[in-house]
């Protein structure tokens, strides 16, 4: 299992200014849902995974489809990416906030790539469920091991 921090400077300072005041059994619970999440994805089981999210929740900003939006995705994900997997490397929450970041790795169905890369999400829960999900990751580090070029951004300074 993967070592997982739970509080950083970082997280003393910053994420407890964007996090709504909730009690500390609140972000402990917060942080058992994500883990959990992630346990059920890496056992391909997205309908399970699916019913952690709220119905109205949002990805990266929009209406992601309720839960049987998420599921869908989920399900393309893990038909895609049959060995999907996420591992958590570290984690910090505080109130209705859990970010993370994780090593994902999983073998690309049609090419027969495997790859791993790094990903940060940030999640927002509120009454046990998922309501919002930011994340980011290195898609310069993936299409390189899928052996697809990508040129990296030109600065214009």
């Amino acid at each position: 299992m993967s070592k997982v921090i739970h509080v950083t400077l970082i997280s003393r300072t910053i994420l407890p200014a964007f996090a709504h005041s909730e009690p500390p059994d609140v972000t402990a619970q917060n942080e058992a849902v994500i883990r959990e999440n992630l346990e059920k994805i890496n056992r391909g089981d997205a309908q399970g995974a699916a019913s952690d999210w709220a119905d109205d929740a949002q990805s990266f900003g929009r209406y992601a489809g309720g839960r049987a939006g998420v599921q869908s995705t989920l399900e393309d994900i893990l038909d895609t990416i049959p060995d999907y997997h996420m591992d958590i490397v570290e984690m910090v929450a505080a109130g209705d906030a859990v970010v993370i970041r994780c090593n994902l790795t999983g073998t690309h169905r049609e090419l027969g790539v495997r790859n791993e890369i790094t990903h940060i999400r940030w999640y927002t829960l509120r009454e046990g469920k998922i309501v919002q999900q930011w994340a980011t990751r290195d898609d310069y580090a993936l299409m390189r091991q899928l052996g697809r070029s990508l040129a990296p951004p030109v600065s214009s300074h």
